[in-house]
């Protein structure tokens, strides 16, 4: 008798009306949202615009989401191109299957396009979204429990997952690897975001943090999955997949602070431009302002001295008048 266990949804749909609401797709939107949303407010803390992260999502996200089908699409192709498989199944992005080496990097070409648009370095954007990504990929993962996808080998641990019998799996008690990736991934976003803030990470290093980490516990998460996949040399390819991305990572931040150590000071240099335009416009008006308080305080002057001389002139003419009218009794 299983004591404990997390239970799988009976179903990863939920009908609202004739609305079919999929539990996939409503994780990875709700995924999006956060990091967009976190994003923006690491973006203005760095000196950037409100808005300015959302605008190159409208990029980066369709970018993603393209390219991370196109990674599951081409690495297990046997699902979908094989004898007695269907290959529309392959545009069924909300049956689940998107693979995050391709959404990262098609998502980046997104980004960069959305970059170059609005004048703005992509290491720099790359660094204020990367622990937003993070805790996309954690609540997204959440969308393979509804599809009853992604787990582990099997395991009578308190917290194994159970998974129902369909015609593509056996029933049983399994590792919840979608857990363990979730929470991972929840870790390397307080990582990045404690070393960001420790060691003011710039010019990309904050997201090469992020994809090392990542591919550290990707690796041996992988290692424990037990879903159809393709081997190099004995290794799952995407447990190949992480250490080789996981080394460019690493290399890229070592090379980097060298080459280029410290933190950009601008990250948004048309809106720093426009600030610094409008600090000498008000500097101008000042300026412009002052000879006018001058004249206004000269004549002011003018006029008070004047005053003081009619006072003075008045008195000794009242003294004249006094000592003459003396002078007269006497």
């Amino acid at each position: 008798m299983d004591l404990a266990y997390i239970p799988s949804p009976s179903t990863g749909v939920i009908n609202l009306g004739p609305i079919p609401l999929r539990g996939y797709a409503f994780c990875i939107i709700i995924g999006v949202f956060v990091a967009v949303w976190y994003g923006n407010k690491r973006w203005i803390a760095r000196g950037g615009t409100a808005g300015t992260v959302a605008d190159i999502a409208v990029w980066a996200v369709p970018f993603g989401l393209v390219g991370g089908r196109l990674y599951h699409v081409i690495t297990d192709y046997q699902l979908y191109f094989s004898e007695g498989e269907n290959w529309v199944d392959a545009f069924k992005i909300w049956e689940g299957g998107l693979g995050i080496w391709g959404a990262i990097a098609l998502g980046a070409v997104g980004a960069w396009i959305g970059c170059r648009r609005r004048g703005i370095p992509l290491p720099a954007y790359a660094d204020a979204i990367a622990p937003g990504i993070a805790f996309a990929q954690a609540i997204g993962r959440w969308g393979n429990w509804f599809n009853q996808e992604l787990y582990g080998k099997p395991t009578d641990l308190p917290w194994a997952l159970k998974i129902t019998e369909s015609a593509n799996r056996e029933a049983g008690l399994y590792h919840p690897t979608f857990l363990y990736e979730s929470l991972w991934c929840v870790g390397v976003a307080v990582l990045v975001i404690w070393a960001d803030r420790r060691f003011k990470l710039g010019h990309g290093r904050a997201f090469a943090l992020y994809v090392a980490a990542y591919c550290a516990g990707r690796a041996w998460i992988e290692y424990m999955r037990v879903d159809e996949a393709h081997h190099v040399l004995g290794l799952r390819l995407n447990v190949w997949t992480a250490i080789i991305v996981f080394a460019l990572a690493v290399a890229y931040m070592v090379i980097s602070a060298r080459v280029r150590p410290g933190r950009e000071e601008v990250v948004e240099p048309k809106a720093a431009k426009a600030a610094a335009e409008a600090g000498a416009d008000g500097d101008d008006d000042v300026a412009d302002a002052a000879p006018d308080l001058e004249k206004r305080t000269d004549a002011s002057g003018d006029s008070a001295d004047s005053a003081d001389s009619g006072d003075s002139a008045g008195d000794v003419e009242h003294g004249a008048d006094n000592g003459a009218g003396s002078a007269a009794k006497s």
